[in-house]
């Protein structure tokens, strides 16, 4: 996998945006005074109300350079007005909603390319829910909850490709995800299933290795090591068998190599 030169915090959903904030207060470590942060809410159904929820949010924080954009057409993501705010941020904070809606729209344009090119110039890219989805090579567009992994029931699409090599899933434990992340992986094994906990992020550096952020755990999935799947010989909605996949699960104070697929303990911090 490349080295990248930005930053990514892929929250899992929900996270606690009217207490302690740990993981949106990671923007706030990251970004001066006067760095701006713009909220996209390309993937919401509600714009208007989630980016003034997320604004509010970060004001309170302590982040007064904050401003909402709401490219909701694909002739709004090449307005070169536009893509001059996007190009004037530091961070882009992408909401919850439908990931679909983010490539689709997003996808190609020139308002991707300012996405891109902010990372890739060590910008800060957040993004939640629907958001952190997005941002995966290959990313779950629908799949069952609460069932056992079944071919054929998982449907995916391109993602932004901020991370490479990767599948990502939100609210994982908290809606029964498990299943579906590992049909995803058995389907792709050269790729990282990663599911993320609802209140809790992934905080990936520019070196490809990851910090858990948040209160609950991230879940992964390592295909390299699968020795056998009968995924090829099924036949749709039978369920999967896969043995000597990799699984780790990790709570915060844990990290992950993901070039080198390495699991990696962090020093805790005080307070």
């Amino acid at each position: 996998m490349e080295t990248g030169k930005g930053y990514l915090i892929i929250i899992g959903g929900a996270e606690d945006k009217h207490g302690e904030s740990i993981i949106l207060k990671e923007a706030l470590k990251m970004l001066s005074y006067e760095d701006k942060l713009t909220i996209l809410t390309t993937a919401a159904e509600n714009p208007e109300s989630v980016g003034r929820e997320y604004q509010n949010v970060f004001n309170r924080l302590g982040l007064q350079n904050v401003q909402v954009l709401n490219i909701s057409t694909r002739d709004e993501a090449n307005d070169p007005r536009m893509c001059s705010l996007l190009r004037s941020s530091k961070c882009i904070f992408l909401t919850g909603g439908d990931q679909l809606r983010i490539t689709s729209i997003l996808g190609g344009t020139m308002a991707y390319k300012e996405l891109k090119a902010l990372y890739s110039s060590g910008g800060l890219i957040m993004g939640t829910s629907a958001g952190a989805s997005a941002m995966s090579s290959t990313m779950i567009v629908e799949g069952n909850d609460n069932e056992p992994a079944r071919k054929c029931t998982l449907k995916m699409a391109p993602g932004l490709g901020l991370l490479d090599g990767s599948i990502i899933d939100q609210h994982f434990d908290q809606r029964g995800r498990f299943s579906r992340l590992l049909c995803g992986v058995a389907e792709n094994p050269d790729v990282l299933g990663i599911g993320i906990d609802e209140d809790t992020a992934i905080k990936v550096y520019p070196d490809m290795h990851f910090e858990v952020v948040g209160n609950n755990a991230v879940t992964i999935f390592d295909g390299h090591t699968i020795k056998s799947s009968n995924i090829s010989e099924l036949e749709q909605n039978e369920i999967i068998a896969i043995t000597g996949i990799t699984v780790h699960t990790l709570p915060q104070n844990y990290g992950f190599d993901i070039n080198a697929r390495k699991v990696i303990r962090l020093k805790k911090t005080k307070d």
